[in-house]
C-alpha cells in the first residue's frame, strides 16, 4: 500500500509510523521528495531515494515497532514546514527513542513530502550505539 501524507504537514508522521510498522519501504519512500536529504546516525548525509531507501531498509530489517508523536509543525511561505516529532522504536525487548527535526515541502496536490529528515538528532550516544549494533547484527 502506498502511503500519502494529507493536507496538514503532521499527516506525514502517522504515515511514517505505519510504513515502519507495516514494513512498507515503498510507502516510506513515497514520503520523500526525489532530492530529499536525510542525516545519518554518524552525522553524514544521504541524498536521493536510493540512499534514503538503504537507510530505511536497515531499520525495517530490525522488524521493530515504531510509535511517533508529532510535537510541532510550523508552515512557512505556504509551501515549507518545519516539523518535529518524538519517536520510539522497540525491537528485541529494547527501546530506542529520539526527537527528530524535519523540513517538508507542500506538493502541487496539497500533500507534504520530506526534503530534510534528521532521524537521530535527539538520540543519546548510548541509544545510537544500540541502534548501530542492531543494524549491524549478522542475523538481520
Amino acid at each position: 500500500m502506498l502511503l500519502k501524507p494529507g493536507s496538514e504537514p503532521t499527516a506525514i508522521h502517522p504515515a511514517v509510523e505505519s510504513g515502519v510498522n507495516n514494513q512498507d519501504i515503498d510507502g516510506l519512500m513515497a514520503l520523500y521528495a526525489q532530492d530529499a536529504t536525510t542525516v545519518l546516525m554518524d552525522g553524514s548525509v544521504a541524498s536521493g531515494h536510493s540512499a534514503i531507501r538503504e537507510e530505511w531498509s536497515g531499520i525495517l530489517n530490525m522488524n521493530g515497532h515504531m510509535t511517533i508523536r508529532s510535537r510541532s509543525a510550523i508552515a512557512v511561505q505556504d509551501d515549507l514546514a518545519v516539523l518535529c516529532n518524538e519517536w520510539t522504536f522497540e525491537v528485541g525487548g529494547e527501546q530506542i527513542s529520539s526527537v527528530t527535526p524535519e523540513v517538508a515541502k507542500r506538493q502541487s496536490d496539497g500533500g507534504w513530502l520530506y526534503v530534510i529528515d534528521d532521524l537521530y538528532a535527539g538520540s543519546e550516544p548510548d541509544d545510537q550505539a544500540a541502534i548501530m549494533a542492531a543494524v549491524e547484527a549478522p542475523d538481520h
